[in-house]
Formats: structure tokens, C-alpha cells, sequence
């Protein structure tokens, strides 16, 4: 099919269909729709009840922030010197949080030059550290406390997160060297069950009895579920309601502001991938331009994406029966391979397109050039049906 200037010029498609008929392209492509990631931030905004952060690794595209920004977004979640120079450059009025509870000396250093006020914190070592930098009196300091993980993809309290005694010791210290003592906590990535957040909240309240320190705020965390399953669609609400009402229940009068801190909830469903198929090999294993060591990177540790479309080359959706198949990415590494099977269409063919939904966190930055691939062109799209 031959390109006009019109289609090579193009910089808003109307959906992933118009991109493959128009560009056939050859290597993976993600496509971003702002109009959904603004959607999707007006629910946190209008649903949550609190300050909705966002956590700025989940998907750091420049794009992403500005639009964030024009939706309402006044907060982030920095964990690195590169992304609080990023907000400070492009949302300068903007909160930025410090949670990252492991940090250098010259890490500390750059944060307090940047003029960073929050920080969190999961041991005495490291508030030892922030004790020395960080100057008291309007910077806020939280310890960061785990529990066993309830509901979650899985557990970030395997690298951080304090015991909930060792959290109410440095509230506690914290408190008493004249910093704005909080706490925060995350209940673990894509986490559905809305318990996961009333147990932690609970407990909150415990630690903070245990210092006997009242939390100026409590940071709910990240961990808010994106789209990912055919079919059964996070309900955002019923999490943010769950929170509310335990904060309320347990703190009563004395009840912390709350933060969020949404990376994958807010980012995730607002991009799609699309892939081209290699090869269909003797009709049973598929070979697809991405994989794992590209966009997909994260799905063996927390699951497919099954939200999929099947294209053929000229935009047409493929209908034949779902079946289970082996998928395999570009590279000649055989970890490079989806985990289990992937349902698709059982008349795919070479040249086809997947589409594969809720692509948008930990895609664009764990993206690597592994074996010569990893070329990842993005486009803005109206929508993505």
C-alpha cells in the first residue's frame, strides 16, 4: 500500500486499525491516547480522598507528565536525581515526594539542593543518614512499614518496607528531631483486593499508638490496578472508598491527610502495543517483533496481557476461534518467551498485528536494544478501539 504525505504526516491517528493500514509498520510501535490517560486521572482526582501523586518511574514520557499536568495532576512520586529534575523542569509547581527509602549520600545531597521536602524512609540507617542532610522543621519524613502481602501481583515489602514496630521506633524518632512526621506504605503491585488497603490502614493506626506520634499524613501507596484481563475491569471506586472509610473508622477527629501514588493505575490503559507476527511456526508457535526483553518486559513476573486484538495487514480484526498459544519474542534468548499461552485467533497468520491493551507501565523505560531489536516508535492516537 503506498504512503501519502498525508499519512506520513499524520501526528494523531484515530486508533491502532488506522496506523496499521496506513503504515504496515515493521517494527513495534506503543500508541498513546491522552484523552484516556486524562480520563483516568480526573477518576483518581475526583474519586480519591486525598492528594493523588503519580509515580513518575511507571512511565516517565514527557507526554504523560504535560498531560497529567493539564488534567490536574499536582504531585509525584520522584525516585531518582534524573526524575526530580524531570518534574522540577516540567511541572515546576508541583509536589515532589522522595520515596525512595534507599538513597547515596550524593543522592541525599542533590534532593536537598533541588529543594525536595518529603521523604520516606524503611530503617535506622538510612534516617540516620537523612538526619545529617535533610534540614527539620517543614520537610516531612516517613517511614515506610510493610505487611504480608494481601491481593497483589506481587510484593515490594521483598526489597523495602520496615516492621511495623520498627516503623513506630523511627515515627517516633522522627517526630522528636522536629521533622513533619508520616507514614506511608504499599500494598504491592496491581493489587485488586480492596482489603489489602483497609488491613494497612489498620495498622497505621497501631503504629502510630505504638509511637505515640500522630501522622501529620498517611501515603496509601501505589499498587491501584490497571485493565489487564478481558473482562474484569478493576473497580477503582470501591478501593477508593475503602480507604476513606477506614481512615475515617480507625483516626476518627485525629485522621491523617491521605496521599496516593498511582504509577501503573493512572498510565497503563491510556497506551497499546502493537506487534507485528514473524512467523507463525508450523502453525502452532507464534513469533512476535516484541517480547520481553522489549515493551513486554514485565509480564512474566506479573502475567499476560489478554486485552488483545488480532489485525491483518490491512486493519481487519481476525475472528477465528481463540486458542492457546506459545509466544515467543524476536530474540534468540530463550527466556524470551510470554508466560503459559496467549488465547488468539486460530487463523493468524505471518504479518499479522496484535494489539495487546493496558501497555502503558514498565514498557517504554524497561525497553532495551538486546540481539539488535527493541525499536519502539510512538504515536498519538484519538482512542485505541
Amino acid at each position: 500500500m503506498g504512503l501519502t504525505e498525508g499519512h506520513v504526516a499524520k501526528t494523531v491517528w484515530e486508533n491502532p486499525a488506522e496506523i496499521v493500514r496506513a503504515l504496515t509498520p515493521e517494527n513495534p510501535v506503543i500508541v498513546f491516547a491522552p484523552t484516556i490517560l486524562q480520563d483516568r486521572a480526573r477518576q483518581f482526582l475526583e474519586g480519591f480522598p486525598g492528594l493523588v501523586t503519580y509515580a513518575v518511574k511507571s512511565n516517565p514520557d514527557e507526554a504523560v507528565i504535560s498531560n497529567l499536568v493539564n488534567a490536574g495532576i499536582r504531585g509525584f512520586d520522584v525516585a531518582s536525581p534524573f526524575e526530580i529534575d524531570l518534574i522540577g523542569r516540567l511541572a515546576p509547581m508541583a509536589a515532589r515526594h522522595y520515596h525512595n527509602p534507599v538513597r547515596s549520600q550524593a543522592e541525599i545531597a542533590h534532593a536537598v539542593a533541588a529543594g525536595i521536602k518529603a521523604w520516606s524512609v524503611d530503617s535506622r540507617s538510612e534516617l540516620d543518614k537523612l538526619f545529617a542532610r535533610v534540614p527539620a522543621g517543614d520537610c516531612e519524613i516517613s517511614p515506610r512499614f510493610k505487611l504480608p502481602v494481601l491481593g497483589a501481583a506481587y510484593d515490594f515489602g521483598s526489597k523495602f518496607g520496615a516492621s511495623p514496630e520498627l516503623a513506630a521506633e523511627l515515627l517516633k524518632a522522627v517526630a522528636e528531631r522536629g521533622y513533619v512526621a508520616s507514614l506511608t506504605f504499599h500494598p504491592g503491585t496491581q493489587c485488586v483486593d480492596p482489603a489489602a488497603w483497609e488491613h494497612y490502614i489498620r495498622t497505621a493506626r497501631e503504629i502510630a499508638d505504638m509511637a505515640g506520634v500522630r501522622p501529620r499524613r498517611l501515603n496509601v501507596g501505589g499498587g491501584f490496578p490497571s485493565w489487564r484481563v478481558h473482562g474484569v475491569e478493576p473497580d477503582l471506586p470501591a478501593i477508593f472508598e475503602r480507604i476513606g472509610a477506614t481512615t475515617a473508622e480507625v483516626f476518627g477527629d485525629d485522621a491523617p491527610q491521605l496521599v496516593c501514588e498511582p504509577g501503573r493505575g493512572l498510565c497503563a490503559d491510556a497506551f497499546a502495543i502493537i506487534a507485528r507476527v514473524k512467523a507463525v511456526r508450523d502453525g502452532d508457535a507464534v513469533f512476535l517483533n516484541d517480547g520481553v526483553y522489549g515493551g513486554l518486559t514485565e509480564l512474566p513476573m506479573i502475567g499476560n496481557l489478554d486485552r488483545i486484538e488480532v489485525l491483518t495487514p490491512e486493519g481487519v480484526a481476525r475472528t477465528g476461534h481463540a486458542a492457546g498459544r506459545v509466544v515467543f519474542g524476536p530474540t534468540c534468548d530463550s527466556v524470551d518467551r510470554l508466560p503459559g499461552e496467549l488465547q488468539l485467533p486460530d487463523d493468524i497468520a505471518e504479518g499479522d498485528y496484535v494489539v495487546i491493551h493496558g501497555a502503558g507501565a514498565y514498557s517504554v523505560v524497561t525497553n532495551t536494544r538486546f540481539n539488535g531489536f527493541g525499536e519502539l516508535r510512538q504515536l498519538t492516537v484519538m482512542g485505541l478501539e
